[in-house]
Formats: C-alpha cells, sequence, structure tokens
C-alpha cells in the first residue's frame, strides 16, 4: 500500500455527532488501527464512513474498518448487512469515476492506490462469498444480489473489451461455484435463476460456460454436486431453449457468442452431457428422466447423444424403464429418431407384475398414448392385447377393471382384431370336451413373433364369471356389440380395494341378502335346544 494512503489511517481523527453521543470526560484520545468504532448507533457510523470514503482519498483507509463491521454477519447479521450494502456503494462509485482503473500511461503512485483498491474490493468480495455460505436466508439474499451488482460494475466499467467470454464468466464463476456447493441453498439458487439466468441471456450463457469448467477441472470429484447442478438447471423455464434472439443482456460489453442462438445451445448440451456420464443415483435418473422432455431435449442439437442414456436407464427396471421409454417415444415422434426395438422393449414391460405395481396408472397413460396409432402392424397390436389379456387371469380386480377398457379401446382402433373375439377353431364339440393349446406364444419376447392373431380372448369370456361382480360385469363389454366410441380411462385408472370395498359398502341394500333361514343361539359350542343339533363346526372341532 502507498505510504500515503498508509499514513491516513494513523492521523485521521473521528469526531462524535449528536448530544447522545459526547464523552463524559472531555480529554482526547488517540484511537489506533486495531480499534473498531463503538457507538451507540452503528447504522449512522457506517453512512459516516461511507461518505467520508466517497468525499476524499485521505479516507480510503477506512474502508477496512466497514469489511470488520461486514465480518461481523455471523454475530450481528443487521449491521453486517447495512455494512456490505455501503461498501458495495462506495466501491460502485470508485469503479465508475475510474479510481480503480489501471491505464498505462498512469503514475506509480496512483497506479499503488489502484492496485490497493482492487486488493480491498477482493477482500470484500471474499467476505460476501462467506455470506452467500451463511445459514441466514436474508444474508445469503443480500450477498447474492450485491455480488450481482459488482460483477456488472466491473464487466462494464475496468472490464476490456474483448472476445473472450472468460473475461465477464471470471467475475461470476465464484457465484455461480458458491450456489452449488451445498445442496442446502435452494432458495439462493431459486434467487439466482429468477433474477438473473431466466432473465439475461449473457447470464445464462456465462452459467453454462461455469459449469462446463467445473466438471473439466474437478471431474468425477463433481458428483457430490449433482444434485445442486441438476436442480439449478430444473429451475429454468422449459421454453427458455425455444429463445432465438438474445437480446436481453446484463452486462454493457458482450461478444458475437452471447448474441448466438446456438452457442447457447452448444453450451447446454455439453453441459448435460457431463451430468449424463456421470456416476448417477436412482434417484438422479428418475429426477433427469422425467424432465427430459420439457427441459434437455429442447438444448440438444444431436438427439442421438441421449440414447445411451435412455437406453442405460431402461435396463435399470421399475419405474425408470417406463420413464425412459417415454424419453424414446419424443425422440421419435417428436424429432422423427429411429429407435427399431422401441415396441420389443415396450412389450417385455407387461410382466405380471405390471398390474399389481403402484405405477400402474402410469403406465396404462403410457401405454395408451404409444399405442395410439393406428397404423401399427395388426399383428403387433394383437401380441399386446393377448399379453395384457393373459395377465389379467391373475390380477386383481382393480387392475383388472383398468386393463378391460383398455383393450375394448384398442379393439375399437384396429378393428381387424377383433376377429380374436368370436374365433371359434375347427372340431369345436372335440375342444370343449378334450381342450387344446392356445397357438400365442407367451414367452416370446418379440411381439412380431408371438402368434396372438391366430389366438383367441378366451381369458376375457373367462372373467365374465368372476367372483367380483364389478369386473364380470365390465368383462362383458367384449361380448357386446362396439356401440361406445372409446372408454375414458381416467375413470378406472383410480380404482383400488379400498375405493371398490367402499363403493360395495355405500350401496343402498333394496333387499337384505338370506344368510341363513334360522339364526343359530350358539356357533362355537353345542345348544342343546337346537332342533336339528349342534352345528358342523361344533361337531368337527372342540372349542374350550
Amino acid at each position: 500500500m502507498p505510504a500515503a494512503v498508509a499514513n491516513i489511517r494513523n492521523s485521521v481523527k473521528r469526531k462524535r455527532h449528536g448530544a447522545d453521543s459526547e464523552p463524559l470526560v472531555k480529554t482526547k484520545t488517540r484511537k489506533t488501527e486495531k480499534d473498531v468504532p463503538q457507538r451507540e448507533n452503528t447504522e449512522e457510523e457506517i453512512l459516516l464512513l461511507e461518505g467520508e470514503i466517497t468525499q476524499s482519498r485521505k479516507h480510503y483507509n477506512k474502508i477496512t474498518i466497514l469489511q470488520d463491521y461486514c465480518q461481523t454477519h455471523q454475530t450481528q447479521s443487521k449491521t453486517s448487512i447495512i455494512a456490505a450494502v455501503a461498501l458495495c456503494r462506495v466501491f460502485c462509485r470508485l469503479m465508475a469515476n475510474g479510481s480503480m482503473s489501471q491505464p498505462r500511461e498512469m503514475p506509480d503512485n496512483e497506479r499503488m492506490i489502484a492496485q490497493w483498491l482492487r486488493a480491498q474490493y477482493q477482500s470484500y468480495k471474499d467476505i460476501l462469498l462467506e455470506m452467500l455460505m451463511d445459514t441466514n436466508p436474508g444474508s445469503q439474499s443480500t450477498a447474492l444480489t450485491l455480488l450481482m451488482r459488482l460483477q456488472k460494475e466491473f464487466a462494464d466499467n475496468l472490464d476490456e473489451p474483448s472476445h473472450d467470454h472468460r473475461r465477464h464468466e471470471g467475475g461470476l464463476r465464484r457465484v455461480v461455484v458458491g450456489i452449488i456447493n451445498s445442496d442446502s441453498m435452494e432458495l439462493v439458487r431459486e434467487e439466482f435463476v429468477r433474477k438473473y439466468v431466466q432473465v439475461y441471456d449473457d447470464v445464462r450463457y456465462f452459467t453454462f460456460a461455469c459449469l462446463n469448467d467445473v466438471f473439466d477441472e474437478e471431474g468425477e470429484k463433481c458428483v457430490n454436486r449433482l444434485d445442486a447442478i441438476i436442480s439449478l438447471l430444473a429451475l429454468l423455464e422449459p421454453d427458455t431453449a425455444d429463445k432465438q434472439s438474445m437480446d436481453s443482456f446484463y452486462h454493457k460489453k458482450v461478444n458475437t457468442r452471447v448474441r448466438n442462438a446456438n452457442s447457447h445451445k452448444k453450451l447446454a448440451q455439453e453441459l448435460w452431457m457431463n451430468i449424463l456420464r456421470g456416476t448417477l443415483s436412482r434417484s438422479q435418473r428418475k429426477t433427469i428422466l422425467s424432465m427430459m422432455t420439457t427441459h434437455i431435449v429442447p438444448w440438444f442439437t444431436r438427439m442421438e447423444l441421449l440414447m445411451d442414456f435412455l437406453t442405460d436407464s431402461f435396463n435399470a427396471g421399475g419405474s425408470l424403464s417406463l420413464t425412459a421409454l417415454s424419453g424414446l417415444f419424443h425422440l421419435m415422434q417428436a424429432k422423427n429418431l429411429d429407435y427399431p426395438q422401441f415396441y420389443t422393449k415396450l412389450y417385455s414391460l407387461l410382466s405380471p407384475e405390471i398390474l399389481h405395481s403402484k405405477h400402474r396408472s402410469r403406465f396404462f397413460r403410457l401405454l395408451d398414448t404409444f399405442l395410439s396409432s393406428t397404423h401399427l402392424p395388426v399383428v403387433l397390436v394383437a401380441s399386446f392385447i393377448k399379453r395384457l389379456a393373459r395377465l389379467t387371469l391373475g390380477a386383481p380386480p382393480s387392475g383388472i377393471v383398468v386393463a378391460i377398457p383398455w383393450i375394448y379401446n384398442l379393439l375399437k382402433n384396429h378393428p381387424s382384431c377383433t376377429s380374436m373375439i368370436h374365433r371359434r377353431p375347427e372340431y369345436s364339440e372335440f375342444i370343449e370336451g378334450e381342450g387344446m393349446d392356445d397357438p400365442f406364444d407367451m414367452v416370446e419376447p418379440d411381439p412380431m413373433e408371438t402368434r396372438a392373431f391366430d389366438s383367441s380372448l378366451w381369458e376375457i369370456h373367462t372373467l365374465q364369471s368372476h367372483y367380483h361382480p364389478n369386473v364380470a360385469t365390465i368383462a362383458k363389454i367384449i361380448s357386446e356389440q362396439f356401440t361406445k366410441q372409446a372408454y375414458d380411462l381416467e375413470d378406472f385408472l383410480h380404482h383400488s380395494y379400498s375405493s371398490m370395498l367402499n363403493a360395495e359398502l355405500a350401496k343402498e341394500v333394496k333387499k337384505p341378502p338370506v344368510v341363513e333361514y334360522e339364526i343359530p343361539k350358539k356357533i362355537f359350542f353345542s345348544d342343546p335346544d337346537a332342533a336339528k343339533g349342534d352345528s358342523l363346526l361344533v361337531r368337527l372341532w372342540e372349542f374350550s
């Protein structure tokens, strides 16, 4: 630090203002550098120091006093926030009036002062980054706002024009790294995205670049930050990637790359590929798959890059398989991606467990979407109908009442498959007595080779004799004329044992059922007065 500036701190005497703050003993005392001003009104002290610093260069040393106030954020949150805001205004004025600039033709003593101010500026940013990590939401929000304000002033006033985006990115990177260091900073990440990343195109561009650099430098160590990075990207609105005109900038100086929409997509695609190549947990895969079609696919210019991740997710099994197929179907339908094995993988999900699964409702919604096209091969559709009909034989009533309307809708969309309903093979009298082998191959993995179209839907006919009256009634719709256009699956998807039992209990009993013509007086013990003797239960078992 220059000698002229160093002597200022030791030579300045601060006067007390106001009647309430007059000393009891009117003696002059000299304060040292280590003494922090203690006044009843700390806010007035901070504002006084701010005013003195901005009025004259001889008070620059008092910046360190304001920094001391900022460092009390863990014990005196209000005081530290007031001091931090005051220092932000001080440095913004210094950057705006050129006090921190270092032009080439600059006297040595002026250069030393500018270097000292820049050093204090960096120290102040370090304090703000500590406040950003604080557990107090108020301190976190204030620190984020001040850091972004300083970033803007520094880039607009001191940063030299350059085509290298990393000059702007350098100041922003510490902020981005700070808010992804912990999973407990959801509020700060939400504010950062809502106020800056979502609104300003250049901030979003630099944020993508910063996160890519984090992956390049840390590699596998970045796995601990994946949850925070994914949650940050998930906060972006789905239509952000569709923006073609980049005209909203936080900084005054931006290069041509920042103004190019393709550059944004390229960085975002690289960032998502860094995430997808990482070691992801099952919950992280589930989160990514749920936002695949809305937040990830729009950023990609090469859709085939997503194939490996979606295939690996399908092989993971469970609900991930279904969600992965949903992403693949979107790529096939919206992006014209060719994936020949799609329906083979979908057919493999029709297992006995699916009608018992808690994901049954979601499965039928997606299955209805996947098979909605009327241009699918008849043999393929017949395999899905037949396999699901076979699975209903061992399914709970709540699963059967969903499967039968779905089969009805599929038969309505593909009339060629209705021949499976009334097919009666030759030698029917012999078959009724001796039986026959069903040509349908249940274990064949390829839906085009199951011979389902040569079979019949005898399983639905069997369900017409189901023990549950609701199942038996709804199974009869297959044997009647197809007058109804289609059933709304949403009316059946939420049935369960509980809902079906409650529906039965809520029915009004028109005629009490006859349980026994003579009500016994005793059930588990001998009744000597019984006209027909003891019951069979008493005769077979002895209860004591």
